[in-house]
């Protein structure tokens, strides 16, 4: 029997995206590439580029720009990384610096070819970005560093001031959205980084295919251990190679998703078409 291919799902009016543009997006993208700086603003195709350029603002992606896994939903390019770069820190640094930022957002691609999973690197930036920046608050974003206790302690130890790890899906679409990913490591992370008195976020993705019920389920996960800041964003097919969209959510769904994730008890929600995890981010602190 022929498979079925999914069915192509047209793109409503309130997810049109224009192009970027603009003297200060033209500035920023200069002096990143100038730096040999990724930005997971390009790699992952972020549809607020233009918005937060323009307004100078970045969230800088450290290690490269090749990742381990092959998240089905992500438009990151995967294959065998290059060796860490160790002018990296300081570059991102200065960085941060010439842009004049007041909250500097740091995520990377998943190192599992790395001994500590890049631990130490991620270290060294936080480091590095507040030796330079003092007056500069500091958001990571951070992959799942295998659920080891080490290694995240390791990230840990810098204090982030808030501390961000992507839930991005529920839990029944995991070995679908992310076979190399485990839904539950993603909790021991979160949950490891609030015991240890940080402050933590995640996000995740809507119309991958799950269900009210399913979302439901996953917020009271997240609320119960600790997270403080959710951000909830639609989900949109980066090429053909990856999984289709299952629906659209509109506004206003994402407005009930707000209302009942700070019921729960969230402090911070962001909830949007095109809201993603960095979205406002200095609001957040």
């Amino acid at each position: 029997m022929e498979e079925t291919k999914p069915q192509h799902i047209a793109r409503p009016d309130w997810l049109k995206i224009k192009t970027p543009g603009g003297k200060n997006f033209a500035q920023v993208k200069s002096m990143l590439h100038k730096n040999c700086l990724h930005t997971v603003c390009e790699e992952a195709h972020c549809p607020n580029m233009a918005e937060c350029w323009n307004s100078k603002t970045a969230t800088f992606m450290i290690l490269g720009n090749i990742c381990t896994r092959n998240c089905r939903y992500c438009a990151t390019r995967t294959g065998k990384p290059l060796p860490p770069n160790p002018l990296e820190p300081m570059h991102l640094a200065e960085s941060v610096n010439k842009m004049g930022l007041r909250h500097a957002v740091i995520t990377s691609v998943t190192r599992d070819d790395l001994k500590d999973c890049g631990a130490e690197f991620w270290a060294e930036v936080v480091r590095t970005c507040r030796k330079v920046n003092p007056d500069v608050t500091v958001e990571i974003l951070v992959p799942d560093f295998k659920a080891n206790a080490d290694f995240c302690e390791i990230v840990f130890k810098e204090r982030p001031d808030i501390f961000n790890h992507n839930i991005e899906t529920v839990k029944a679409l995991f070995p679908t959205a992310r076979p190399q990913g485990n839904y539950d490591d993603s909790i021991k992370v979160l949950k490891a980084a609030k015991e240890f008195g940080l402050r933590t976020k995640t996000g995740f993705m809507v119309g991958l295919g799950e269900t009210r019920e399913q979302i439901l389920e996953l917020m009271n996960d997240m609320h119960n251990i600790g997270v403080s800041i959710l951000t909830i964003g639609q989900y949109l097919q980066p090429t053909r190679e990856h999984l289709p969209v299952a629906r659209y959510v509109s506004p206003q769904e994402f407005d009930e998703l707000k209302q009942i994730a700070l019921e729960i008890g969230f402090d911070k929600v962001e909830s949007g078409p095109l809201v993603r995890s960095s979205y406002h981010a200095a609001q957040h602190f």
